[in-house]
């Protein structure tokens, strides 16, 4: 479903990964005590921001790629039963390899 959803100008959609269901310690975590995890995988990127010469930039993500991004970074939506965010590259901070 996320190929129905193209980010425009320089913004990325990422597939958020699961939260853990236990802590570090071995606990079963509630559903609402579950961290968020600031890591995803880009599923597609937009054209790139235009530059003032009118060309437009590289981006340095490609889809496939697994991400760290900032802790309230881009916006949540919902697709075809499926969570997604939507955010700007510069919110990414690193690749996973």
């Amino acid at each position: 479903m996320a190929n129905q959803i193209k980010p425009l100008g320089a913004h990325v959609l990422v597939k958020r990964s699961e939260a853990a269901d236990t802590s570090a310690g071995g606990i079963v975590l509630p559903e609402n005590a579950k961290e968020k995890p600031k890591e995803g995988v880009i599923v597609a990127i937009g054209n790139g921001k235009v530059l003032d010469d009118g060309e437009r930039s590289v981006f340095q993500v490609k889809k496939g790629d697994r991400v760290i991004f900032a802790s309230y970074a881009g916006t949540e939506v919902k697709h075809g039963g499926e969570d997604y965010l939507v955010m700007e590259e510069s919110d990414i901070f690193a690749i996973v390899n």
